[in-house]
């Protein structure tokens, strides 16, 4: 398709990724921005089919591994934050004085959501007793029913999770998907007996994550996010970072180790084998909207989305070409339909009175992995005409339609993966060193616009600080895939494996 009609069609070009992104998403038909609330948007159709097969692998993962899905209320009592809020500010008092937590009393100081949240303080015309707000996340509601739940070892463990929306009030740009007011959010959070059950429930969501990440085609930044850039009422943090076409990463999803801290301020603790009480260590993993925002960034180009196909909305669009010269053309199409949708796929078929190439661009831009066609001729040769959105045309006998059509769509995952990899292969760069001199600390090299950043890093909080200024990037934190040897240290020279990436963040 000629530039000039792409552009008649409003899509700039991916390489304005800032112009490129807002546009495809409404010209794609994912969302409508026109909602009278900023941060708002609504959902439509498509947008919403591809959000929910999304949550369907999410789901997927969660039955596998035996979390059981719940749904709390969207309204949280005022004093239930209050009680979050001084949890939160002890826990981060003791961080920043290196003391135990017991050490401290909980105080006043807010913190927290306080700032962040919807607040809802009538019913009708009758103010509240207790103001409410609308969820910002639901560490607050379900750990007020968790100590009604578990008594005993035998209730442990504890795995639940939801997919709801939640609220914060977002003053920065907005951002569809990226950066909204209302989050489409999956959140699971669990209860065990000890520090090694929570351990061992961080690991196996790491594989829920990897096995998320396979099946939308894209690799990530996995790292244990600095202390000064952990939830204060985590014990550590886990992030998944997307890199995006412009070179800011995209937090997609953390999952947070809380040990016994929240435990003990919200009094959840059990039975043991010997009759002894003991406080639950506790884990959160959270995702949001954002992998459908990483989908489309990741993998679009200038003619629109490319949607990999375990969460394509449709995975194949079927079109008749010169039905009306026989008569055979329509109804072996719909045959062709009914047998891809016993075979489970994703149909649809595209019997418009338009010319080739308008419904070609239609579908080029809302990314349908593979487009069949198949006219007179075709009927006569026995075959069709298959094109893969990652590019080619190709021809095929009818007789093997349902496993032509499974193993096209095996191949446009693996060049997704592959495309991937190139892109982030492209932007992660060696760091480019830096050097103490008279004048202080300066760069080796230059700091380019858009690419992130692998350094060597064991440094302390000043040195991470000296990192970031010089920069204007922030650390992403100790990647879980260490360098496979030794490396210096980017400030103090130390010999180390630790792996850092420094980058700009949206």
């Amino acid at each position: 398709m000629a530039k000039h009609d792409k552009a008649k069609r409003g899509i700039p070009s991916k390489d304005d990724f800032n112009a490129w992104y807002p546009a495809i998403v409404e010209i794609a038909d994912l969302v409508d921005k026109r909602y009278p609330i900023k941060g708002m948007d609504v959902w439509k159709p498509y947008g919403w089919k591809a959000m929910t097969l999304i949550d369907a692998l999410t789901r997927a993962e969660m039955e596998r591994t035996e979390h059981e899905e719940y749904n709390f209320p969207l309204l949280v009592p005022e004093d239930l934050l209050d009680k979050e809020n001084r949890l939160v500010s002890l826990l981060k008092k003791a961080r920043e004085e290196g003391v135990d937590p017991s050490e401290l009393r909980m105080d006043e100081e807010d913190s927290g959501f306080k700032k962040e949240v919807y607040w809802v303080k009538h019913a009708g015309e009758n103010e509240l007793d207790v103001p409410m707000f609308l969820r910002p996340t639901s560490e607050t509601p379900m750990y007020t029913m968790f100590p009604l739940w578990v008594r005993s070892h035998g209730d442990l463990p504890l795995k639940t999770y939801q997919i709801v929306n939640t609220f914060r009030y977002e003053t920065k740009q907005t951002r569809s998907f990226i950066r909204v007011r209302e989050i489409h959010f999956f959140e699971a959070h669990t209860a065990h007996e000890d520090q090694a059950g929570a351990d061992a429930q961080i690991a196996e969501d790491a594989q829920i994550v990897q096995n998320l990440l396979h099946d939308l085609c894209f690799p990530a930044i996995v790292s244990k996010r600095p202390i000064w850039d952990t939830f204060p009422g985590a014990w550590y943090s886990t992030a998944v970072d997307v890199v995006m076409p412009n070179g800011r990463t995209l937090q997609v999803a953390t999952y947070h180790h809380y040990k016994d801290q929240w435990a003990k301020a919200f009094d959840l603790k059990y039975e043991d084998v010997n009759g002894q009480t003991q406080f639950c260590h506790q884990t959160t993993f959270g995702m949001s909207e954002r992998m459908l925002g990483a989908v489309v960034g990741m993998h679009g180009d200038d003619a629109g989305l490319i949607f990999p196909p375990k969460v394509a909305p449709i995975q194949i669009v079927l079109m008749p070409v010169a039905a009306h010269l026989s008569h055979e053309v329509i109804p072996r199409i719909q045959a062709m339909a009914q047998e891809l949708k016993a075979a489970g796929f994703r149909v649809k078929v595209d019997d418009r009175d338009l010319r080739p190439g308008a419904k070609h661009y239609d579908w080029e831009i809302k990314g349908v992995p593979l487009r069949l066609e198949l006219g007179p001729r075709d009927i006569e040769s026995g075959k069709f005409v298959l094109s893969l959105r990652t590019g080619g045309k190709e021809f095929h006998e009818s007789s093997g339609l349902v496993d032509v059509i499974s193993d096209a769509l095996t191949r446009t995952e693996e060049e997704l993966r592959a495309r991937a990899a190139v892109h982030m292969s492209n932007f992660v760069q060696p760091f480019p060193g830096i050097e103490m001199s008279d004048a202080g600390w300066t760069l080796k090299g230059e700091i380019a616009d858009g690419k992130v950043y692998e350094l060597a890093f064991d440094g302390n909080d000043s040195d991470a600080e000296v990192l970031e200024k010089a920069t204007g990037l922030a650390f992403l934190g100790d990647c879980i895939e260490p360098f496979a040897e030794p490396r210096a240290c980017a400030i103090t020279g130390k010999m180390t494996t630790r792996r850092q990436h420094l980058a700009r963040m949206y």
